[in-house]
């Protein structure tokens, strides 16, 4: 498998990264924020060749961008379906996001299917590629929102979310190649991981790679030496 890191960012651009976005391959994304199609194709990806979104939860800086993807799709003639699999709700948002953007955009005709379907805690959804295991996680968005465990048969990548410390992220990464896990703040922040909680759970965690991301900008000043951290554009395969 092989994982670009498209956006490492937070919600605000912090540092000047993109927002969340995972690649998996060039066909599946894991979150795709609102800068998230500048970020594909300043990394030299075809938009029009992502089949499936796994969304992690309803935030503008994790789903974000589906409008623009979608749109894109429509107007470069995109004929290859496209899925969003996504919180409970994820139809409806994705929906109000798009009529808010583009009025009439939501209910247009296009030359490909959109289709959405919805996480069911630690239910593993098949897209054809990937398998992705949801384990709901603690951030308010207006929905559930969930870590995301991903497995092509030959690796596994968790990701996160946006999240307070949960023993659900023990499960989600057991013995996973790569977690990408935020690391949002050096202290406590309500509903996001800092790295003092993480530091203290870091020896019950059985992933084989920790690897840092969704930086804010007090976790960007702060003595990050010990860890590892994402930036935009970073590649990891795995098996190595």
């Amino acid at each position: 498998m092989r994982i670009t890191v498209v956006g490492s960012g937070d919600a605000f651009g912090s540092g000047g990264r993109f927002q969340t976005c995972i690649a998996l391959g060039a066909h599946t994304l894991v979150d795709c924020g609102a800068t998230s199609l500048v970020a594909l194709r300043r990394q030299g990806f075809d938009p029009n060749a992502v089949e499936t979104v796994l969304v992690s939860h309803l935030h503008a800086d994790h789903f974000g961008g589906l409008p623009f993807l979608i749109l894109d799709g429509q107007f470069r003639r995109r004929t290859t379906d496209l899925t969003v699999v996504g919180p409970p709700g994820t139809e409806e948002r994705l929906a109000a996001a798009m009529e808010a953007a583009f009025p009439g955009s939501s209910g247009v005709r296009r030359r490909f299917a959109l289709h959405v379907r919805e996480h069911a805690d630690r239910k593993p959804y098949d897209t054809g590629r990937v398998t992705v295991t949801p384990y709901e996680v603690r951030h308010a968005s207006g929905a559930p929102a969930y870590a995301l465990r991903v497995d092509d048969g030959a690796a596994t990548v968790t990701y996160s979310g946006d999240t307070e410390w949960t023993d659900a992220l023990i499960d989600a990464s057991d013995g996973a190649d790569v977690f990408l896990c935020e690391g949002y703040a050096p202290a406590p922040v309500k509903w996001h991981l800092d790295l003092g909680s993480l530091a203290a759970h870091r020896d019950r965690l059985t992933c084989r790679r920790l690897v840092l991301t969704h930086l804010s900008p007090t976790a960007l000043d702060a003595d990050l030496s010990g860890w590892e951290t994402a930036d935009d554009g970073m590649v990891l395969d795995v098996p190595s």
